[in-house]
């Protein structure tokens, strides 16, 4: 299942693979993570199906040169790179925990910064690489809280830096692009199929190699209180148990 904001270029995506592939079980599914109404119809879709073996939580944008607001009045990048991950994932870990062994995982960034908790939404003082920084550990601080909450369920989660600065639009705009999307699609598929990997949960990865987060990610507070900012702005508790 294939996931996009556009139905024209979602269509020319599924024939260009369905051709190249010959399967025909390929199916696409829309929603705008601008707007938290299509996020929860996502999950509500996919919670229908029979089974769901990986979750990979990749849709994002990069560093914003002005601030912008979603649908639903949130911080665009802080709703789209992470609180539809947050939504995605816990709506979705039932599911998963049936299709087990199942994995999750989260495409981050090495670009880490940590949450101001006092102005999450960059009201009072605006920064584009602050915002897409904080998301990026808040989608590390929500790996270690659902693996800890899905241990001994058969469904791991783990987060990763696939790569630095891609040649993808949200780069090449702003910065000279360093790695192929090549490499980051491996380092990214290692995580969804590699069985070296299968029981590794609540890890972040730089690339292929188990690394180290920002220190917020590890401060049991610091993501209490993401928790209960995403639990506010989302409407989905976050599971005790699964």
């Amino acid at each position: 299942m294939l996931h996009g904001r556009s139905q024209d270029k979602g269509d020319a995506l599924l024939k260009e693979l369905r051709a190249e592939t010959g399967n025909q079980k390929l199916s696409y599914l829309l929603a705008d993570f601008a707007r938290l109404s299509d996020i929860h119809a996502l999950a509500e879709q996919a919670a229908g199906l029979d089974r769901l073996d990986v979750l990979v939580n990749n849709a994002g944008i990069g560093v914003e040169l002005d601030r912008q607001e979603s649908w639903d009045g949130h911080e665009l990048t802080f709703q789209v790179d992470y609180l539809a991950a947050y939504v995605l994932a816990v709506k979705l870990a039932p599911l998963l925990t049936r299709s087990a062994p199942a994995r999750i995982v989260n495409v981050s960034s090495a670009g880490q910064a940590p949450i101001n908790f006092d102005d999450v939404m960059l009201r009072r003082r605006w920064d584009g690489v602050q915002a897409y920084c904080q998301a990026k550990l808040a989608q590390i601080m929500l790996t270690i809280d659902l693996a800890e909450t899905l241990q001994g369920t058969g469904v791991t989660v783990n987060a990763l830096h696939p790569a630095s600065y891609m040649p993808t639009k949200m780069v090449v705009n702003l910065f000279t692009p360093q790695s192929t999307v090549a490499e980051g699609m491996r380092h990214t598929l290692r995580l969804i199929t590699d069985p070296e990997v299968a029981d590794v949960t609540g890890t972040y990865f730089n690339r292929s190699e188990k690394s180290r987060a920002s220190s917020q990610a590890y401060d049991g507070a610091a993501r209490a209180r993401l928790r209960a900012v995403s639990e506010e702005l989302t409407g989905v508790p976050f599971p005790v148990a699964v």
